[in-house]
């Protein structure tokens, strides 16, 4: 009876740590030396993370590897979240000069970011953010609407919370090294367009925070539109409609700051 109970014991504790290892889509180890936004991946924080894959069909059709494939890795501070992304495009495009105008129809790299991990709506608001990061390092999402404008789509700019670098490889001419380092805000975030408000801080990370986190590319190889959109979840579609990350946190995966 002793062997019974301990071996089911034993059982229950191995299953049990089996499933809190698979518990979090992406797990982000602590960086000791901060990493040099610079878009060479020489720095040694990113020995510590694990790639995961840019490989889920969002939106338009699956390209080959040749035209795009992705994969990141995730290390945070105090202060900052950091992610490393290796891209192969065979096409760079930026058509859009003005970072506000269609941005989501040119290269981008797409971070997605939900501080406490509440999930829901942050399509006009700061439940969460969906930073669409340019070819030109600039970073963008949708604010809430603008007490004069009450009617009309607020995009903006938040290059106060991103900073981004990215350099052709040197190995392959289409793969880039792109390099990015974030601040994390809350949903009490008050931008500098609302009136009479306290312009939020960052949140100050710590081992065990869990957040909701996705990446995403938009991919354009010349088109109107853009053609491709992978991103790292595989998001259950809503009428047909898989591209949710910029309307719902709900569908972001979880990352655990270890």
């Amino acid at each position: 009876m002793r062997f019974k109970h301990f071996f089911a014991t034993s059982l229950i504790l191995s299953l049990a740590l089996i499933c809190s290892s698979n518990s979090y889509a992406y797990e982000a180890p602590f960086a000791k030396q901060t990493p040099l936004i610079d878009g060479i991946d020489d720095d040694p924080a990113w020995q510590l993370a694990k790639w995961k894959n840019i490989d889920k069909l969002t939106l338009g059709d699956m390209p080959s590897e040749n035209d795009f494939s992705g994969r990141f890795k995730v290390v945070w501070t105090k202060y900052r979240i950091y992610l490393l992304a290796e891209i192969v495009d065979d096409v760079l495009f930026d058509s859009h000069p003005n970072p506000l105008d269609s941005y989501w129809d040119d290269d981008a790299l797409e971070i997605f970011i939900d501080e406490d991990k509440s999930g829901g709506n942050h399509q006009f608001n700061y439940n969460a953010f969906a930073y669409h990061i340019a070819l030109d390092n600039q970073s963008i999402d949708i604010g809430p609407p603008l007490a004069n404008k009450p009617n009309e789509v607020n995009f903006r700019t938040y290059n106060d919370h991103v900073t981004s670098k990215w350099q052709r490889s040197a190995d392959s001419p289409h793969k880039i090294i792109w390099e990015v380092a974030i601040s994390v805000y809350g949903d009490d975030y008050k931008d500098s367009y609302a009136a009479n408000e306290k312009v939020a801080k960052p949140k100050i990370l710590y081992a065990g925070k869990v957040l909701g986190f996705m990446v995403a590319y938009c991919d354009n190889d010349g088109s109107e539109h853009r053609e491709h959109f992978l991103g790292s979840e595989d998001i259950t579609p809503v009428n047909g409609d898989k591209n949710r990350g910029y309307i719902d946190a709900s569908v972001f995966g979880e990352l655990k700051l270890k």
